[in-house]
């Protein structure tokens, strides 16, 4: 598969809610960080995701950069939160056709009142 092809087979599956799939994707070593969490499990770091998919109404992507290794996606998430929608960006890096970071960019404060209630 190629770049483009691993990261939005990720992306597509993890906002359909599709853990099994999307961490199928993931190498090790691996990688994760964003505001909220840092994890090296391939699948530690969709542990929350069915909460956030609760209040998830779209996911509008905005532009797809892809290179030999690396891909960075930016996106808006539209919540039926008060933080309204949230504008994202995620850098990806892979290593032998797999996923080995993710690096997921977004500002937080919005989110941080309603963080326990989402997990």
């Amino acid at each position: 598969m190629s770049t483009r092809e691993v990261v939005r087979a990720y992306h597509d599956a993890r906002f359909r809610g599709d853990v099994a799939a999307a961490a199928a994707l993931i190498g090790e070593p691996f990688s994760f960080r964003s505001p909220f969490i840092t994890s090296a499990d391939p699948a530690g770091h969709l542990a929350g995701l069915e909460g956030l998919l609760r209040v998830v109404t779209e996911v509008e992507m905005i532009s797809e950069l892809y290179g030999e290794s690396e891909a960075t996606l930016v996106y808006d998430v539209h919540t039926a939160t008060p933080a309204g929608i949230q504008r994202t960006a995620e850098h990806f890096r892979l290593h032998d056709g797999k996923i080995a970071t993710i690096m997921l960019i977004f500002d937080a404060t919005p989110w941080q009142p309603m963080a326990a209630a989402i997990r």
